[in-house]
């Protein structure tokens, strides 16, 4: 590992911020100085004495270990534990031998919500304004977490934790998770400070092929297929906490287990879908109704609460036609037994705990999710990316594709990158408005807590209604250990936390909310939360709408905003803007002076790359030279194939009938591939499943040195394209793409050569995957026009 540089040395010129926040640093510096030698050191052994210093410990005694889990993409109304329909006994225990909170808020989003927790500041504050895909080069939205916010991984390691993340990373830019880094801000980078990872780095990837890393190195997953992400990651969560306590007995630990359930792709075995047949037959707006009266019931939510209406702009069941409904509902079961296996392997690492005797002095925060549930299935689909690329379909042309690969039976498998309907969404965020990416109300941004801590918390049934955010996660650490938030971190002089203790919750369900202030923002939509109060407007961005055409001309000073007394109104059920035009003045006032002092600046910049894909994160060249040796290139780091102009040149020995793929593209849900089969060149555009275009060579390829090129023509992000297939110069085959992906086929899947690893692109060769090419690629060279 490499020295760090002295903290006292680098102090004077290390970067300052001048921005306020609740929480002062204390004027420690990380790392600690070591402390002196005893030892005497004379010019004869005779005369020098020998005593080993003794390490300071910095921590409280019994100091506990912690454990944060952090669910995706599940919303407010999904869990039996709190009302909904889904099977959660992990949850249900932590909650039963611990506390719950039914007022805690994430951003609405992926990668924010992750750095508002790891750093416990202000989202945008921490350069995480949009997903990591969508970075710009705005300060609030660079997808960089500055060395200025420490993690807690960083600060607890240098406290003596040893520390760990499993899962979902999502905080590290997209153009830089190739094999070069630079790994800064890889989770086990100088910039992070975890001390080891496993599992992926992008936002959502394959359950059945993920893309893996452990540490720094790319994992490839067994073809196995019992195999699924969820249970590898609780495996290796328990082995990692036996080798903690074989090498490290006396140290505490902190594990971060974040698992890619329930994100899109929604993919998890039948049999998990298969118990929830037939539960979800009465439509979404049938099953908000159910949920709400169980909460009330539970007493999760305010007996006066208010079941808010939908969206006139989502569909009611009521208008999903018959012959539609089954796909319908089985996407529904698929989800539902993907998040009960999900909390089944959440389960396995708390019994590892109790198997070990570490149990009653682990803190547990088991955080149900990072934003609400997800209407970006829309209107239902097989690719759920199509969303992202907002790329109009239909139903029928989803259901058409599904039944060329098996029909309902095939969802929730290898085959498809399946989403709910966005109506599924709506009911899993009951009883609050909306969805995930609507940072204005509490369906995109009200997430269940609970935290359980045997030796230090007493369980308590009433749930905590004081007002907390993910930035509150940190602090609250900080606070149980006797930390206070340091003022210099490697040299770095740091942010004042955003966050606010939540210890104070513990014992006292009742207390007064200590949070005065707490704004959200997220492309366009947006809010504040001042001393009881809760301002926002809806925002530019229809989540469940397959296109969106007034981005372009969305200006965020004309938008409508809406008021909301949170003292007696838990839903947001009635607007009081009209009212208190005198507060509501007030607090867009303040909005945007939290706005400006966290670098939210320019509001809605998340839509950025949607009006402009010509502006998405991209590597800075415009040519490449690649062999067989190039393998696991992200795509967001590899040439734009598929959506840009380019030319493709392949200089290769073939056999006779050779076979295998000689380069790839993406996944099962969206790519391009180049292959030979017995001697036939094929090249396949797999337009997010629901179209295929596909050419072939009329002749077989004869054995010996041949040069391929491919020719790719696209006007536009999206337009048509035009491929020509040549071997040796000559014509062989001509593809005409009548529409093309804008922005990306997938999310995690890379580009290879001689070989498709991950999710196969091409069904031709599924069975076969990941079809290495059994002759010798000498080289690929590829130049964007």
């Amino acid at each position: 590992m490499d020295q760090k540089p002295s903290a006292a040395a680098t102090v004077s010129a290390a970067p300052t911020s001048t921005l306020g926040a609740t929480t002062p640093n204390d004027g420690t510096v990380l790392p600690f100085p070591l402390t002196p030698t005893a030892s005497v050191a004379a010019p004869s052994l005779q005369e020098s004495k020998h005593q080993r210093r003794v390490e300071e410990n910095h921590l409280p005694k019994d100091a506990p270990n912690v454990l944060i889990v952090l669910l995706d993409d599940v919303g407010f109304g999904l869990a039996e534990t709190y009302g909904g329909p889904i099977h959660t006994p992990t949850l249900t225990k932590i909650a039963n031998e611990g506390i719950t909170y039914n007022s805690f808020h994430t951003t609405s989003i992926c990668s924010p919500s992750r750095a508002s927790l790891l750093t416990g500041r202000n989202h945008q504050r921490v350069g995480s304004g949009t997903i990591a895909e969508r970075a710009l080069d705005f300060d609030g939205y660079t997808g960089v977490i500055p060395r200025s916010s420490a993690t807690l991984a960083k600060t607890l390691g240098y406290y003596g934790y040893k520390t760990a993340a499993f899962g979902k990373w999502h905080n590290t830019p997209a153009t830089e998770t190739t094999a070069m880094g630079p790994f800064t801000l890889w989770p086990t980078g100088e910039g992070i400070g975890f001390d080891y990872f496993y599992g992926f780095l992008a936002g959502e990837t394959s359950q059945w092929e993920p893309r893996l890393f452990e540490n720094f190195n790319a994992i490839e997953p067994p073809h196995d297929e019992k195999y699924h992400l969820s249970s590898d990651l609780a495996d290796r969560a328990l082995s990692w906490m036996k080798r903690h306590r074989s090498f490290a007995p006396d140290k505490p630990f902190f594990m971060y287990w974040a698992p890619g359930a329930a994100h899109g792709p929604h993919q998890i075995f039948k049999e998990w879908a298969d118990k929830y047949k037939g539960q979800f037959n009465d439509g979404w707006d049938a099953l908000r109704v159910k949920t709400f009266n169980r909460q009330k019931e539970l007493g999760w939510i305010p007996a006066e609460a208010e079941l808010t209406p939908r969206a006139d702009s989502m569909d009611s069941w009521d208008s999903i036609p018959d012959a539609q409904r089954p796909f319908q509902i089985r996407l529904m079961e698929v989800f539902a037994g993907f998040v009960e296996h999900v909390d089944a392997q959440v389960g396995r690492v708390i019994d590892g705990l109790e198997e070990l005797g570490i149990r009653d002095n682990t803190i547990v925060f088991y955080i149900w999710g990072d934003n609400g549930s997800s209407a970006e299935g829309q209107h239902g689909t097989v690719s759920e990316l199509l969303a992202q690329n907002m790329i109009p379909n239909t139903i029928e042309q989803q259901i058409e594709a599904l039944n060329k690969i098996g029909g309902l039976d095939a969802l929730g498998g290898p085959q498809t990158d399946s989403m709910y309907h966005a109506g599924w969404a709506w009911a899993g965020d009951t009883p609050f408005r909306y969805t995930k990416l609507i940072a204005s109300h509490f369906g995109g941004t009200r997430n269940p807590l609970a935290i359980s801590w045997p030796a230090g918390i007493k369980p308590d049934k009433t749930p905590r209604a004081q007002f907390h955010h993910l930035n509150d996660i940190v602090p609250t650490i900080y606070e149980i250990l006797g930390i206070k938030p340091p003022a210099v971190v490697d040299g770095f002089t740091q942010d004042p936390i955003d966050g606010t203790g939540m210890a104070y919750t513990f014992a006292n369900a009742a207390a007064p909310g200590t949070k005065l202030t707490q704004y959200f923002e997220n492309n366009g939509s947006r809010g504040i939360y001042h001393d009881g109060w809760f301002a926002c407007t809806f925002g530019p961005l229809t989540p469940w709408a397959t296109s969106n055409p007034g981005l372009a001309t969305w200006d965020s000073r004309n938008d409508v905003w809406e008021l909301y007394d949170m003292r007696t109104d838990f839903t947001q059920a009635h607007d009081l803007a009209a009212k208190e035009p005198k507060r509501l003045a007030d607090m867009q006032a303040l909005f945007l002076k939290e706005a400006e002092a966290n670098k939210v600046f320019p509001i809605g910049a998340g839509i950025w790359t949607r009006i402009h894909p010509e502006d998405r994160t991209k590597p800075p060249y415009t040519s490449w030279v690649f062999d067989a040796n190039t393998r696991r290139m992200a795509e967001f780091a590899a040439p734009g194939l598929g959506r840009e102009s380019n030319h493709v040149a392949i200089t290769a020995e073939f056999g006779e009938n050779a076979s295998g793929v000689l380069y790839a593209l993406g996944g099962a849900g969206g790519g391009m591939a180049l292959y030979i089969d017995q001697g036939q060149l094929v090249y396949e555009y797999n337009m997010m499943i629901i179209e295929r275009y596909i050419g072939r060579s009329p002749d077989k390829i004869r054995s010996g040195k041949h040069k391929i090129e491919v020719d790719t023509k696209i006007a536009k992000p999206g337009a048509p394209a035009a491929v020509l297939l040549t071997v040796d110069g000559v014509e062989v085959a001509s593809i005409d793409v009548k529409r093309t992906v804008p922005a990306a086929f997938t999310a995690s899947e890379t580009f290879d050569v001689g070989v498709d690893l991950g999710s196969a692109v091409s069904l031709d060769y599924f069975d076969r995957a990941p079809f290495p090419f059994n002759g010798k690629i000498e080289s690929v060279t590829v130049e964007l026009r």
